[in-house]
Parts: C-alpha cells; sequence; structure tokens
C-alpha cells in the first residue's frame, strides 16, 4: 500500500478543521447514516443519554474515546440500562460462547468508535476480536459512534494508513498493558453506507479524542 503524500503520522493526532468535518458529515447523510457535528466529548455524553431509552440492552465496543469521555462508565456502571459487557466478561467462554456471541450480536444498541472516517462518506473499523463487528453492521437495532476530529480523513487509502501507522501502535500499547498481549488487525469492517436509514448515529466531535 502506497503511503499518503498529504498526510503525516502527526496529523493522524490532530482535529480536522469544521469545513472537513462538514464534508465528511454531509457525505455520511447522503449514504443513510444521522450525523451530529457536536462541540466536544462532555456534549456527546450527554447526546449518548438521550439517544438511548432507558431499559434498553446496550452492547458498547472497547474504546478509548468511550472511556475517556465517560460514556462507558454511564452505560456499564449506571443501573439505567440492560448493560451487555458486564454481563459477557462474567461469563465463561469456554462453556457460554454461544450466549456470549448472542448477546453481543444483537443488542437493542451498540456504542463504540471507529479508527477512521473519510471525506467520501465511508467508515472504517478495525476490530483484534471482531467482537462489536456483528452488531455495528447490521445486527444491533441502532448504532451510535463517538468519533474525534482526528479520524476525519480524506479517503480510504488514509484511513488505511492511519490505521496501520497511527492508531495500531497506540492500540497494541494498551492491548498490552491490559490483556498482556498484543494488538492485531484481524478484522477490518468498511461500511460505504448504511441501508436503514438512521440505524447509525455518529456523534462527530470538533475536538480530537481517543486513537
Amino acid at each position: 500500500m502506497s503511503t499518503p503524500t498529504t498526510t503525516t503520522i502527526a496529523d493522524f493526532a490532530e482535529p480536522a478543521p469544521v469545513p472537513r468535518l462538514e464534508r465528511a458529515a454531509a457525505a455520511l447523510r447522503e449514504h443513510g447514516f444521522a450525523v451530529e457535528i457536536l462541540a466536544d466529548a462532555a456534549a456527546a455524553r450527554s447526546r449518548v443519554r438521550e439517544l438511548i431509552p432507558e431499559g434498553a440492552s446496550v452492547f458498547t465496543g472497547a474504546s478509548e474515546t468511550l472511556r475517556l469521555s465517560g460514556i462507558d462508565e454511564d452505560l456499564n456502571a449506571g443501573g439505567r440500562y440492560d448493560a451487555i459487557r458486564p454481563r459477557v466478561l462474567a461469563m465463561d467462554r469456554a462453556t457460554e460462547g454461544d450466549g456470549i456471541r448472542r448477546l453481543t450480536s444483537t443488542p437493542d444498541v451498540v456504542v463504540g468508535s471507529v479508527v477512521a472516517i473519510t471525506e467520501t462518506g465511508s467508515v472504517v473499523v478495525a476490530s483484534g476480536s471482531g467482537s462489536q463487528l456483528p452488531a455495528y453492521s447490521g445486527g444491533a437495532g441502532r448504532a451510535i459512534w463517538v468519533v474525534g476530529a482526528q479520524k476525519v480523513v480524506p479517503d480510504l487509502s488514509t484511513a488505511m494508513h492511519r490505521l496501520e501507522e497511527h492508531a495500531l501502535p497506540l492500540e497494541n500499547e494498551r492491548a498490552r498493558k491490559v490483556y498482556g498481549v498484543p494488538s492485531a488487525i484481524n478484522r477490518l469492517l468498511v461500511m460505504h453506507a448504511e441501508p436503514y436509514p438512521g440505524r447509525v448515529t455518529v456523534l462527530l466531535l470538533r475536538e480530537a479524542i481517543g486513537f
């Protein structure tokens, strides 16, 4: 894969300017995604609470964006929702694997982030385990993605460069600390459109947060 000449590694940590966010948002809307441009993580935290009805089953993908914003704690420890992640973490993968798979694949709502959004209206998600991908791609009734402004890139080629050269090294470091093992790009999901308009809501922030 050729390295884009107009985007450096340092650029991948910098928030995209508002005109680029607006171009990405417009393209996403044309492709069936609902998009809201918000000021910051605090605004996203409030908006997520408004979007998810009390009592809904909610599965959160492993996400630094959710952790840093406080959204992960709100959804998994607040008692307002039927939180899937704490339930599956308490289950035995060897004997309850089928139950884990069903719970994580078809929640009412899946909440997480993505590795990149292109100004042409595509979304890129990478995963080591793939646990969030069935829900992201269509299994969940609704999906909400909280996305920092630094994740907006011009095109898919740049999105892959961002993933391989920026996001993966940071996630690899996190995984070694938390799980004791390195991360990897084992599964890749690229969504060019959402065939059920409104199922996916992208909360696109004007600040950088997460990887």
